[in-house]
């Protein structure tokens, strides 16, 4: 009999038939034709598996671009891709059967395929931040186990069983205030000061064109007043402070292609002589160099990076009496840095950031921009980047330092160790510590070009400064102002690159509805079914990512065991009917 249950095992995994009768299963398995069958059914449980196309070449997710709630955006996704992706199956835990659910390792092993396989987050994803992800989404109701328990994070990478609830919860989208959109304004030099001649006031240049350039070259024959020499007053140093901020800005916005930067910056929170100390105060190797020598790093933890960082030609440190010296020396440092209140990144500036993140795919674009976000920083913030981003790429790289850890690769150790102390959000966010390792990963690797002063920014806004500072012409009726050209967002893109922006912009929104009309529990089983089904018909793209298979569907709608009513022998029978005399009859 147990080889017999063995046997039919097989059958199980495609579809559940009903047991046969007790008189019947021995000649059922036994017979010349059970063999056959079980062939038949275990070629077609293997045909099945074969067939099923991989999580990583099922889901082909766009890159999430620079903007504003991109966290949220990439949580979002993840949560849809999962949903769809995961398998579900019969399982059995002690002695019970549960329909549509997975174990705890199955739920680690789709995830973490499908992260590696994102472009938003890539193949350096562990499988322990993996797991922490799984315990957010256990706490969040992205799942729940077999019991409906969620609410905690004690998911573990084991055997235990766990289910999706019927709708997972998305966040929603902040709603943005109604504003015009900003346009970044350098400082107003039309504005004399008091105490100073006419001479002296600001002038307007012009753009040249057609008429301007008849009244310039008329002045001989007496049509205009004739021009005259006019100065620019002295430029203070809040003054230069100012006009770097604002360029500073106005080319990050241009660089990520935004409308305005208040969607992920508080621009008064951007001090403008932070910018000009790490601009000029820097010495030979470009690292900044700091006026209130307070804020430097200890002495004994600047030993301990260059210990690591030059191995084994230790210059301040004797050699090493005893094993296990550069592991006490490496954990010292990590305590060190992972004692600070804020990354050093900063919290004001954690969106800003993560934007960068969604142009990756575009190399040059995104070192410009970590360039120019880098540069806003606080020089002591700065400079401790620099300092540490320039140990851990020198420690990947260097095949004579011991191994720091037995289980992790040098480069995923040095991620891993320090990628929140460099970024993280003030309230928690559930996708903090991937985002942080993708950025450092990304800063590792071009740490020389990105913690650098932006050449071209810097000459851009001497020359400006220059100019303003110059002998000036004035002409009668030059009323356009060409030194101050407002900024321009738009630059031509490929074809490609439009339908995938307007794909991913109309189908967000679309997403967040469908959702709604999902979770409504104010209207009728009948009026939800209906909308859904248009839905369905407008979005069929939109509607198949969360309602992939007729299963999901059916969860919003729980059959009910209607009873009849019994069928009443005299309502079959019809009622009497009089006989009606006719013409015919009194013919």
């Amino acid at each position: 009999m147990g080889a017999a249950l063995r046997g039919g095992g097989a059958g199980r995994r495609v579809r559940h038939e009903p047991s046969p009768p007790p008189n019947r299963r021995r000649g059922r398995l036994s017979g010349p034709d059970s063999n056959g069958r079980r062939a038949r059914r275990a070629r077609l449980a293997v045909s099945v598996e074969t067939a099923r196309p991989s999580l990583a070449a099922s889901m082909e997710p766009g890159l999430v671009g620079p903007g504003p709630y991109r966290a949220t955006r990439l949580w979002n996704e993840i949560i849809e891709l999962f949903r769809a992706g995961m398998p579900l199956r019969k399982h059995r835990c002690r002695f019970k059967s549960y329909e549509r659910c997975f174990k705890a390792s199955e739920a680690v092993d789709c995830l973490h395929e499908l992260l590696g396989s994102n472009q938003n987050f890539g193949p350096e994803v562990t499988r322990n931040q993996t797991v922490k992800l799984l315990r957010k989404f256990l706490k969040n109701h992205v799942i729940e186990d077999i019991k409906g328990r969620w609410g905690k994070e004690d998911f573990q990478d084991d055997g235990h069983l766990y289910r999706f609830p019927p709708s997972s919860p998305l966040k929603p989208y902040p709603k943005k205030t109604s504003c015009g959109k900003e346009v970044i304004k350098f400082p107003d030099w039309n504005e004399p000061k008091t105490g100073i001649s006419q001479e002296h006031i600001p002038v307007k240049s012009i753009t040249m064109n057609s008429e301007m350039w008849y009244k310039r070259h008329s002045i001989a024959i007496g049509e205009v007043p004739a021009c005259k020499l006019v100065f620019r007053r002295e430029l203070t140093q809040t003054n230069i402070e100012e006009i770097w901020k604002s360029m500073t800005l106005s080319q990050l916005q241009k660089v990520l292609g935004l409308d305005s930067l208040d969607e992920v910056l508080d621009t008064k929170l951007v001090n403008s002589k932070h910018i000009v100390q790490n601009a000029y105060n820097v010495n030979k190797q470009g690292i900044v160099t700091l006026e209130d020598k307070s804020k430097e790093l200890p002495h004994w933890i600047l030993s301990a990076m260059k210990c690591l960082a030059n191995w084994p030609s230790c210059s301040d440190l004797k050699q090493p009496t005893y094993s296990g010296f550069e592991r006490d020396v490496f954990k010292t440092i990590v305590d060190y840095f992972g004692q600070m209140k804020e990354p050093l990144l900063t919290f004001h500036f954690f969106d800003v950031f993560v934007s960068v993140l969604g142009l990756l795919q575009k190399h040059s674009k995104a070192v410009e921009a970590l360039q120019i976000s880098c540069l806003l920083l606080p020089p002591e913030n700065r400079k401790r980047l620099q300092l540490l981003v320039r140990m851990m790429a020198r420690i990947s790289f260097n095949k004579d330092l011991p191994p720091l850890s037995e289980s992790v690769r040098t480069r995923t150790l040095m991620v891993q160790a320090f990628s929140r102390c460099i970024l993280c959000s003030k309230d928690e966010m559930d996708l903090d510590e991937l985002l942080a390792a993708k950025l450092v990963s990304f800063l590792m690797d071009n740490y020389q070009e990105i913690l650098s002063v932006p050449s071209a920014l810097k000459s851009s806004i001497e020359e400006h400064v220059v100019h303003l500072q110059r002998v000036q012409i004035k002409y009668a009726g030059a009323d356009t102002d060409a030194t101050f050209p407002p900024p321009s967002f738009c630059h031509q893109i490929s074809a490609d690159e439009f339908e995938y922006q307007r794909a991913t912009g109309s189908q967000e929104p679309l997403a967040a509805l469908l959702e709604e009309i999902a979770t409504n529990k104010e209207i009728s089983v009948k009026d939800k079914k209906k909308k859904l089904k248009q839905f369905q018909k407008s979005y069929p793209e939109v509607y198949k990512v969360r309602f992939p298979t007729p299963e999901t569907e059916a969860v919003l709608f729980p059959e009910k065991n209607k009873q009849k009513p019994p069928v009443l022998m005299w309502a079959l029978k019809k009622p009497f009917q009089p006989f009606h005399r006719t013409r015919s009859f009194r013919m």
